[in-house]
């Protein structure tokens, strides 16, 4: 397994991106400022963006796995892999998310906490309602970690 920091062609991975975020112009908004990490295990798994958002905090914008490959670990990975990457760069790292249940305790499970909300963040800035299942996220999730 290797993870791999992308500098060019970022958006060879929009498939995947847009797993997580399933808008491209939504994308497009953190991509080209943000560090872009790619996980291999023989072929690719994960990616992940994180964007600096000043010099004590950085924000976890995207991470996905593909479908087929959920729950083996591959984002537990990646997080864990920015968490040494970055810890001696910021004090703490954000990750906003919708409320949903299996979601949040991902991020619990990798050491977040909430932090806080932010209104109608899907309603106001997506084109199209946002779900995750049955569920339709209106509200965005902030989760931190201390670093």
């Amino acid at each position: 397994m290797k993870i791999e920091k992308i500098i060019e062609n970022k958006k060879q991975f929009l498939d995947l991106l847009l797993l997580a975020d399933e808008q491209e112009n939504m994308i497009d908004k953190y991509l080209p400022r943000g560090d872009l990490f790619a996980l291999y295990d023989d072929d690719l798994k994960s990616v992940c963006v994180v964007v600096h958002i000043n010099s004590e905090t950085c924000e976890l914008k995207n991470i996905a796995t593909y479908e087929k490959f959920q729950g083996k670990g591959y984002g537990r990975t990646l997080i864990n892999f920015i968490y040494d990457f970055y810890k001696n760069d910021y004090k703490t790292m954000l990750v906003g998310t919708g409320e949903t249940p299996a979601i949040l305790s991902f991020y619990k499970g990798c050491g977040f906490e909430k932090s806080h909300r932010v209104k109608n963040f899907f309603t106001d800035n997506y084109d199209n309602p946002m779900f995750d299942g049955d569920i339709q996220l209106i509200d965005m999730i902030y989760l931190k970690k201390d670093l």
